[in-house]
C-alpha cells in the first residue's frame, strides 16, 4: 500500500438494523475509497455488552452486501480486542493524564445543580472534577474496596503536553482549530463499558492505517478531543470529511430511536439496492 493510498472506513454499532442514514454514511465512505483506488474499511465498534448483539452485527455485513457495498480485509471486531484499549488506556494512567472518577450520574446532576453556573460541552453540562479533587491515597482505597469507578481524562494535564495549536484538516475547509477543552475531563473508559467510543475509534484508526475519517456533521465536534488523544498517543493524523444528515419528512435526522424504516424492512417490501442507494442520495452509486 503506497503512502498517497486512502483508506476510509465504515464503523457502525451493532445496535439495531441499518436505516438510510447508516446507507448514506457507508456508501459516502465506500465511494471516497472506491474513486481513489484506495481501500475501504468495515469495522463493527460493539463495545458496549449490554446494547450491541451479535445479530445486528451479522444483518449489517447482510445489509451493505445487499446494497453493493464491498470491502477490504476482515471486518474488525471491537469486543474481540480489548486488550488493545486497556493498553492505550494503560498508557495514558501511567503519565498520569487519566483519574478514576466514582460518582454516579446522580451524584453528577447534583453537583451540576448546586453550582452557579454549569459549563456546558457537545456532550451537555461538563463534569464539576470532583472525583478530580481526591487524594492519590483515597483513590487507591476505593480502587482496593471495589468501587465501580470510570476513567476521565485530565483535560488540564492533557492540554499542557501541548506545544502549539492543535489543528485537523477538513476537506473543503482545509485547517481548522481545535477546542478539547469544551469536552472537559471526559469519559474514556465506563463503569459498564471496559472504552468509550473516543478511545477506541482514535486506536483504531491509527492501528488501520486510515488516512480519511469519513463520518456525520454531528460528529465534527468529536474531533476536536479525537485529535488530542492522537497527539496525546503519538497516533498519525488522518483527515476528515464531515458529511451532512439524511433527514425525514419532518427535517429531523434519522436515528434507530425513531424506527426510522430500516433496510431489511424496505428489502423486505421490495425495494431494489438500486432505489435504496438513490434513497440514500447516491443514485449513481
Amino acid at each position: 500500500m503506497g503512502a498517497t493510498t486512502i483508506v476510509t472506513r465504515f464503523a457502525p454499532s451493532p445496535t439495531g438494523h441499518l436505516h438510510l442514514g447508516h446507507a448514506h454514511s457507508a456508501i459516502f465512505a465506500w465511494r471516497k475509497a472506491r474513486e481513489a483506488a484506495g481501500r475501504f474499511l468495515l469495522r463493527i465498534e460493539d463495545i458496549d455488552p449490554v446494547r450491541c448483539r451479535p445479530d445486528f452485527a451479522a444483518a449489517i455485513l447482510e445489509d451493505l452486501a445487499w446494497l453493493g457495498l464491498d470491502w477490504d480485509g476482515e471486518v474488525r471486531v471491537q469486543s474481540a480486542h480489548l486488550p488493545d484499549y486497556r493498553a492505550a488506556l494503560d498508557a495514558l494512567s501511567a503519565r498520569g493524564l487519566l483519574y478514576p472518577c466514582f460518582c454516579t450520574r446522580a451524584d453528577i446532576a447534583r453537583e451540576i445543580a448546586a453550582s452557579a453556573s454549569a459549563p456546558h460541552g457537545p456532550d451537555g453540562p461538563l463534569y464539576p472534577g470532583t472525583c478530580r479533587r481526591l487524594s492519590a491515597g483515597e483513590r487507591a482505597a476505593r480502587i482496593a474496596r471495589g468501587e465501580p469507578h470510570a476513567l476521565r481524562l485530565d483535560m488540564a494535564a492533557a492540554l499542557a503536553t501541548l506545544g502549539g495549536p492543535l489543528t485537523f484538516h477538513e476537506e473543503g475547509e482545509g485547517r481548522l482549530r481545535c477546542d478539547p477543552a469544551q469536552f472537559g475531563d471526559a469519559v474514556l473508559a465506563r463503569k459498564d463499558v471496559p472504552a468509550s467510543y473516543h478511545l477506541c475509534v482514535t486506536h483504531d484508526d491509527a492501528l488501520q492505517g486510515v488516512t480519511l475519517v469519513t463520518r456525520g456533521e454531528d460528529l465534527k465536534p468529536a474531533t476536536d478531543l479525537h485529535r488530542l488523544l492522537q497527539h496525546l498517543m503519538g497516533w498519525p493524523e488522518p483527515r476528515y470529511a464531515h458529511h451532512g444528515l439524511l433527514t425525514d419528512a419532518s427535517g429531523r435526522r434519522l436515528a434507530k430511536r425513531d424506527r426510522a424504516a430500516t433496510l431489511r424492512e424496505m428489502r423486505a417490501a421490495g425495494t431494489t439496492p438500486q432505489e435504496a442507494r438513490r434513497m440514500a442520495g447516491f443514485p449513481e452509486a
